[in-house]
């Protein structure tokens, strides 16, 4: 059996991961907060994946904030330092951390598969109407995380695909005040991202695609 890895299990679209790899023959462990995870402090990630024993041939990092307990801006004028200072900590700070203890989860040789849920609205080319300014950027950044340890990890493990994933809108309570967007339920988000990662090979490793397996601009 081959085992996978969710961090952030504890969300909606993590949890649903769970499930999903469940049912796909997977032996999953599920880290979250509850385990004593705070995603932005170095010790602890080092602590909660350190305890960890791999390789795990799919990883899911499935975390993020959208707005740190406020709203997303919808100018510069309404920047706020220390709530953009708090989403880069979760969305971009977080992942780098997380990634940077990849290398003894993953298998030295053969495929494996490791997803970072980012946001299309973290596309520089796809932003068509500005506002959203710190997701937007903290998203951006991660996204170029995920590039650069793509790169760095290939070097070691030539079978691992490393990349990016747009999930949707999803129907968690991440998206609870925003309605008015077309939103996919959690499992069937689950489903497509499996979908999709495990359906790219080590050449579209460092990419950026969506729920559908087509690249989004950078």
């Amino acid at each position: 059996m081959k085992n996978a890895l969710v961090i952030g299990a504890s969300g909606g679209i993590g949890s649903a991961l769970v499930q999903e790899l469940d049912a796909r023959g997977y032996a999953v462990k599920g880290v979250s907060r509850s385990d004593g995870l705070d995603v932005t402090n170095p010790e602890s990630v080092a602590r909660v994946l350190g305890a960890l024993t791999g390789p795990f041939e799919v990883v899911f990092v499935a975390i993020g904030t959208l707005a740190a307990g406020g709203a997303p801006e919808k100018s510069l004028a309404a920047i706020d330092a220390q709530r953009m200072g708090e989403i880069y900590a979760v969305n971009a700070i977080g992942p780098a951390l997380i990634l940077a203890q990849l290398e003894r989860l993953i298998p030295r040789d053969g495929p494996c598969f490791v997803g970072v849920l980012s946001a299309r609205v973290g596309s520089i080319g796809d932003n068509k109407i500005g506002g959203w300014h710190s997701y937007r950027a903290s998203k951006a950044a991660a996204n170029q995380i995920v590039r650069g340890a793509a790169i760095e990890l290939g070097r070691k493990h030539s079978g691992a695909v490393i990349v990016a994933l747009h999930p949707g809108t999803v129907e968690t309570n991440f998206t609870a005040n925003y309605k008015g967007h077309k939103m996919v339920p959690a499992p069937q988000a689950a489903a497509n991202l499996c979908d999709v990662l495990l359906g790219l090979d080590a050449s579209q490793s460092g990419g950026f695609f969506d729920y559908a397996g087509v690249a989004v601009a950078w």
